[in-house]
């Protein structure tokens, strides 16, 4: 999944894909660079955002859409929380709704039963504007797992087809350092509950924690941390550097193939 962000203040690529030109041919770079789904989100999640309207989003992200619509036939993805924005994103072309709060929003639940698309349901603790003051779990990957088992059983149900449920551990989203490198490691458990697994690490903070580097410098460690969950059981991952990732995963995945043949053999 490649990210692309129509947002002036997204902590990485903020400001540099607000029109729609620049947006339409960031898109098209990524599909060329072997992108299977692109993500557009019009408002930044990052550690102490503020909100934007619902106007303000629907104007950065449905020319973008619509764009992209006329140019490729792959997947988009809207990521969003607000309903109108979830309705207006798929009638635009929009085909997968990607909700940072789980359809929690007043409404959304509503319109993704309507809109019968898959749904990615991610967790946070907190909000953006507060989700990094002080983070807290009594065991990180139980707790969230946990939040996205219940919250999927909801979701299914008020009507939301099973099968059309992924769910994301939100790296980054209200938790420490520690408990995203905790989660990498144990994300077999994730995939325990029995949905498509996303996970979004690229460039993180986490990263810059271990390596030492600044955002723009990420790249190595976010290829890492893909790998790593590609191993432990991920199915989609959400990147900035789409080329170099997808190069390390087909690596991976040439491997898991040989293991999965070995082991059937045995």
């Amino acid at each position: 999944m490649g990210i692309l962000n129509v947002t002036p203040d997204s902590f990485s690529d903020g400001g540099h894909f607000v029109a729609v030109d620049d947006a339409r041919r960031q898109a098209e770079r990524m599909l060329e660079d072997g992108a299977s789904i692109i993500d557009i989100g019009g408002e930044s999640t990052r550690p102490g955002a503020e909100d934007v309207s619902e106007s303000q989003e629907l104007d950065r992200v449905i020319p973008v859409i619509e764009a992209l619509r006329d140019a490729t036939a792959l997947p988009i993805s809207v990521d969003t929380s607000k309903p109108q924005v979830m309705r207006a994103a798929i009638s635009a072309g929009a085909t997968m709704i990607n909700d940072v709060l789980a359809l929690q929003e007043p409404g959304s639940l509503e319109a993704a039963v309507d809109l019968a698309v898959p749904v990615c349901l991610m967790h946070m603790q907190g909000r953006p504007r507060t989700m990094q003051e002080s983070p807290h779990y009594e065991a990180v990957t139980s707790d969230v797992a946990s939040f996205l088992r219940n919250r999927a059983e909801q979701c299914i149900e008020a009507g939301v087809a099973a099968d059309s449920i992924i769910v994301d551990p939100g790296f980054g989203f209200g938790k420490t350092h520690a408990h995203n490198v905790e989660m990498l490691a144990n994300l077999r458990q994730l995939r325990a509950l029995g949905y498509p697994v996303l996970i979004g690490v690229s460039r993180k903070s986490t990263l810059g924690e271990i390596t030492g580097r600044a955002v723009p410098d990420r790249l190595s460690g976010s290829i890492a941390a893909a790998v790593v969950a590609v191993m432990h059981g991920a199915q989609i991952v959400r990147v900035h550097d789409v080329r170099e990732t997808v190069d390390a995963l087909k690596v991976v995945s040439a491997v898991l193939d040989r293991i999965n043949i070995h082991e059937l053999d045995h």
